[in-house]
């Protein structure tokens, strides 16, 4: 047995335990050691729970019944999937106490095929913003300076795999949540479609945009856990090149780049991925332009579902994120209806004017992350920086596109790709063929 790396990827942690080079119960237990360091990571850690699931995966890999490739790896959990026995609170003081008496459909499936669960990660009140701070239960760290916004909301999910607390993260991403915090600490994120995954067990937002997605270090990762959590075979990556492959730039105004650093990370990944045989096309879509406009979805559905208790309990907020919940308070049933069935009529067009090409391109995050001190000394800052870091991935939120961002090699800037909906295989393909030009 070697000792355990922690920052290997869940995929070389899982061929490990299979040739018997890791022990599943020493690397659950150096996790949960360090943890224990980061008190501003994990909201709560699972140590009976994933001892126990450790202990029995270390009994499969001897007798050789595995379950599955990632049979032992310990991963994270966002606090907004149910975990029966421990508390689920979603970040927030208003669901403070609430303990789930079964698990979410996910991690049922995720057990099922071996992995461990070593707890749950902080995240953005009930999951409304970019930034991932959170003065109320806990701002977690960003894994390159500790004084910089995390990415949000699955802020705790991306901290526990960029401080090897966790050999991956499992988040949720209603308006850019995986995506967001994943290009701020240099990581894969991945954005399934809606309904792509279960979502039994899972505390909503926005119920017709949520969908949950995993935070890694390696495509090959996020397809494994993708494939786990839906209890189906991953999609085989081998072979996947660059070279053919078309891809479609959005020049939308709607979508121009804000800082310096993404746009030149972005351009240099546009250019390896030419040099590498791919063809890149650009577009202004007028589809993507008016949807950009449609305000009143997100904030009327999460109003929809959080308004009642916030009305009742929600003076503990922070200021900004229930004035973006409130703002839903004022949007009509007549308007919510036209919109929706406006981006129902835009989601035809984009996908109509986008089939030509494999998959459409953006910069992750227009923004570099700002320093969380500066958000908290100003709710004006921190309201308009929230927008600025969403409004690349809200794209694919809106058209219900599968999306994954991956590291460019610039900190903090990432390369994300959007693909139809339903084509989680096709996302992670050519994901594992950008990964080898980038």
């Amino acid at each position: 047995m070697t000792a355990p790396d922690l920052t290997a990827p869940a995929a070389d942690m899982g061929r490990a335990i299979a040739a018997g080079r890791l022990d599943p119960v020493e690397l659950a237990e150096a996790m949960l050691t360090a943890s224990a360091e980061h008190p501003d990571i994990y909201a709560r850690t699972t140590p009976a729970r994933a001892r126990a699931e450790a202990e029995a995966a270390a009994l499969r890999a001897r007798a050789g019944t595995r379950r599955g490739p990632l049979d032992g790896v310990p991963i994270s959990w966002k606090d907004l999937f149910d975990t029966a026995g421990t508390a689920t609170e979603g970040g927030s003081a208003i669901l403070r106490g609430r303990v789930p008496d079964r698990d979410a459909r996910v991690l049922e499936n995720a057990t099922a095929q071996g992995l461990v669960c070593l707890g749950k990660t902080h995240m953005t009140e009930l999951a409304f913003s970019g930034l991932g701070v959170n003065p109320v239960t806990a701002t977690p760290p960003n894994r390159h300076d500790p004084s910089l916004a995390p990415g949000g909301s699955s802020s705790g999910a991306a901290a526990s795999v960029g401080y090897g607390l966790a050999a991956a993260g499992i988040g949720s991403d209603t308006g850019g949540s995986v995506r967001a915090p994943s290009a701020w600490n240099d990581l894969v994120g991945f954005k399934t479609s809606v309904g792509s995954l279960p979502m039994r067990g899972v505390i909503p937002l926005c119920a017709r945009f949520d969908t949950i997605g995993p935070l890694a270090r390696t495509v090959e990762d996020a397809a494994l856990l993708y494939a786990a959590m839906g209890n189906n075979r991953a999609p085989d990556l081998g072979g996947a090149d660059p070279a053919g492959a078309r891809f479609l730039v959005l020049d939308n105004p709607a979508v121009a780049p804000l800082d310096d650093a993404p746009q030149a990370a972005f351009e240099g990944a546009l250019s390896r991925l030419s040099a590498a045989g791919a063809t890149i096309g650009h577009a202004t879509l007028a589809e993507l332009e008016q949807a950009m406009t449609l305000t009143s979805l997100f904030p009327a559905e999460a109003w929809g579902t959080w308004g009642d208790a916030i009305r009742d309990r929600g003076a503990s907020m922070h200021p900004p994120i229930r004035a973006r919940f409130e703002a839903g308070q004022t949007i009509g049933a007549a308007r919510f209806v036209a919109d929706w069935q406006t981006l129902d009529r835009l989601r035809a067009g984009f996908a109509e004017a986008t089939a030509g090409y494999d998959a459409v391109l953006l910069p992750t995050v227009a923004i570099l992350p700002p320093r969380t001190a500066d958000l908290l000394a100003d709710d004006e800052e921190f309201t308009a920086r929230n927008l600025e870091t969403l409004r690349n991935t809200r794209v694919g939120n809106l058209m219900n596109l599968t999306g994954l961002t991956l590291p460019t090699g610039t900190r903090h800037c990432g390369l994300m790709l959007l693909c139809p909906p339903g084509h989680e295989a096709r996302a992670l393909r050519l994901g594992a063929a950008v990964e080898k030009s980038l």
